[in-house]
C-alpha cells in the first residue's frame, strides 16, 4: 500500500514491498575526497538486511545512488520509512566524514530524489544506469574497476551492456 510522507515541499511516495531508487547530493555539489568515499559506501551498507535490502550503491564524487527495498522494523511492526533510512545513512556519513577531515558543517543537501521502481524491466534498467554511471562520468573504463560501487549478486550479468 503506498504511503506518502513529506519532507519540506517535496512529496515522497513509499511502496513498502517495492524497490526504491534514491539519489542524494553533497551540499553545494562539494566533491568528496577519495579518502572519504569508502566511509559513505560503508554507511550505505551498514543497515543492509536490517532496515533495507540493498541492491546497488554507487558513491560518485558529488552524489550517491541507491536502490533498495525497505524492510519491516520487527519492534514496531512497520516498514522502515525512507526518511528514517536516509537520515541514518546521511547522518552517519556526515558525522564520520567531518571527523575524518577535521571539519564541521553540512555534507549533504537536505533534499533527495527518490521514486518507486514499478517493474523488473525498470529495475534492470536502473541497475544498469547506476553501475555504468562511473564509466559515463569518465572515472573508469569498466564499472568493475570503480572502488565505490557495491551491488548484490547480479541475476544475469550477461544482460549488462559492456
Amino acid at each position: 500500500m503506498p504511503q506518502a510522507f513529506y519532507r519540506r515541499q517535496l512529496p515522497h511516495l513509499q511502496v513498502d514491498d517495492r524497490q526504491h531508487f534514491v539519489t542524494f547530493c553533497t551540499d553545494q555539489r562539494w566533491i568528496l575526497p577519495e579518502c572519504v568515499r569508502c566511509i559513505v559506501l560503508e554507511c550505505c551498507l551498514r543497515d543492509n538486511r536490517s532496515k533495507y535490502d540493498l541492491r546497488v550503491a554507487v558513491v560518485m564524487p558529488d552524489h550517491v545512488h541507491l536502490i533498495f527495498t525497505p524492510l519491516v522494523d520487527h519492534q514496531g511492526m512497520e516498514v522502515y520509512s525512507l526518511a528514517k533510512i536516509m537520515d541514518a545513512i546521511k547522518g552517519a556519513a556526515a558525522h564520520k566524514i567531518n571527523r575524518a577531515l577535521g571539519r564541521k558543517g553540512r555534507v549533504w543537501q537536505a533534499k533527495s530524489f527518490d521514486h518507486v521502481l514499478r517493474s523488473s524491466e525498470g529495475l534492470d534498467a536502473k541497475i544498469q544506469y547506476l553501475i555504468e554511471n562511473p564509466v559515463r562520468a569518465g572515472l573508469v573504463q569498466e564499472w568493475k574497476q570503480y572502488p565505490w560501487l557495491w551491488t548484490k549478486a547480479l541475476v544475469n550479468p550477461f544482460t549488462l551492456v559492456r
